[in-house]
């Protein structure tokens, strides 16, 4: 295991780089959009546009990848990013920054995907879960620590857009010295919606409101925060606790539902995240620590939630069915994710900032109710066979999906491994 993660501890490096820009950069252009005077709005439209961007790199990443090579995508990407960034400084007006935010979405999602496949190159079916579990930390912890860059300059100025470019460029110095092999971009064939839905209604319902309400926290919350009066310095505090609650509760969750019925721990999680979502609305004028507190809390709980649906979706799908059914499962994630800000933003700016907590309180609502109501209408898996839960990073590339799909077929495998042993001995 530690043999496995030393191995790949510069690429984990590189991509805990990416991570600190991309950080940085989400919260900057939350907090620099207030300072600009857009609409809630043009914010969730800039916003969304990732997604957008994101959705279009997953797709077209190994088409250029068997084109060009691996090294030439990545060395390309890495710099369009870069110059993307500076770009927000020169052209400050919302269509700029839209078009802007698909291209980086564009390019960060071939990024992920080109040094996911990378590491997933340095792992087997014995450490795959682990080294996934050791990107989710370094994901976390990179997109928290790329909040609190907010207080290296002013954000009014171009300073910070500076540091987010060469944070990005930086990252490829490990990233391109430790590559070994191409990895291999075998196609993988998504299984229909309609099958994947007759399979596990949950799971595409989970996905899309998971994808909603993620979508709109990462996007957000620094909007948020700056609407309601705080300063960068706890700005960058409040948007960071959203990464640093996800990356203590996303681990408990996911071993709890290993041991009992996935869809009550989902159902719990959907409720008590609304929950602290109409408490946000009702304690708006709480103090500091209050909203420090419920944030962490609140995202913890909302960016556990996909890790969830996706663990129990595996858990209806055949070993052979797994990375299809996560590639499908993704698509539907990145339509919730894609709408979730544009809803999100124009909610602020009808209704009053807490109101976006509001919203989200009702989409986590909506899907608890729903998998309360999917309770009543099939029986629960018996213990012995439900997989076991693998984590997921906040990138949720699909590439990342398709390794947790993986992972937890290369631990249903071993599973059965392990049971057939004694018999053979017998």
């Amino acid at each position: 295991m530690l043999q496995a993660i030393s191995t790949a501890w510069a690429l984990f490096l590189g991509l805990g780089l990416i991570m600190l820009g991309a950080g940085l950069q989400s919260g900057l252009l939350g907090v620099r959009a207030e300072i600009e005077n857009f609409s809630g709005s043009a914010t969730g439209i800039i916003m969304a546009g990732y997604f957008v961007g994101f959705l279009l790199g997953s797709r077209l990443t190994p088409l250029l990848v068997r084109r060009v090579g691996h090294v030439r995508v990545f060395a390309a990407l890495a710099s369009l990013a870069s110059t993307a960034v500076l770009i927000y400084a020169l052209l400050v007006d919302p269509v700029s920054w839209t078009v802007m935010r698909i291209i980086t979405g564009f390019c960060y999602a071939g990024l992920y995907i080109v040094a996911e496949s990378w590491l997933n190159e340095r792992a087997d079916n014995t450490t795959r879960g682990t080294i996934l579990s050791v990107y989710m930390v370094v994901v976390f912890i990179g997109m928290a620590g790329g909040q609190y860059l907010l207080n290296a300059a002013d954000p009014a100025g171009a300073v910070l857009f500076i540091v987010s470019s060469i944070v990005v460029s930086l990252a490829l110095i490990p990233i391109l010295l430790s590559a070994g092999p191409a990895p291999s971009f075998e196609k993988t064939e998504a299984i229909s919606l309609k099958t994947l839905y007759r399979a596990s209604p949950l799971g595409v319902v989970g996905a899309v409101a998971t994808g909603m309400a993620q979508g709109t926290i990462f996007s957000l919350t620094a909007v948020y925060a700056a609407r309601i009066g705080l300063p960068i310095s706890q700005i960058a505090v409040f948007t960071s606790l959203v990464y640093v609650g996800a990356m203590l509760l996303q681990l408990p969750l996911g071993r709890l539902s290993d041991h009992l019925d996935r869809r009550r721990v989902l159902t719990g999680t959907a409720f008590a995240a609304a929950s602290l979502g109409l408490a946000f609305y009702l304690l708006e004028d709480a103090s500091l620590w209050v909203l420090f507190l419920l944030i962490a809390l609140f995202g913890g709980l909302v960016s556990s939630m996909y890790a969830l649906v996706i663990s129990h979706t595996n858990d209806h799908l055949s070993q052979e069915q797994m990375v299809a059914g996560s590639s499908t499962l993704y698509l539907v994630y990145a339509v919730g994710a894609t709408g979730g800000p544009l809803l999100g933003g124009v909610i602020m700016d009808v209704l009053d900032p807490s109101a976006l907590f509001l919203f989200l309180a009702a989409v986590l609502g909506a899907l608890g109710t729903f998998a309360l109501w999917r309770m009543t209408r099939r029986a629960s898996l018996p213990m012995d066979e439900q997989g076991e839960f693998q984590a997921v990073p906040s990138t949720y590339s699909p590439l990342a999906t398709e390794l947790a799909a993986e992972a937890a077929a290369d631990a249903a495998e071993l599973s059965e491994e392990e049971e057939a042993a004694p018999a053979a001995a017998g």
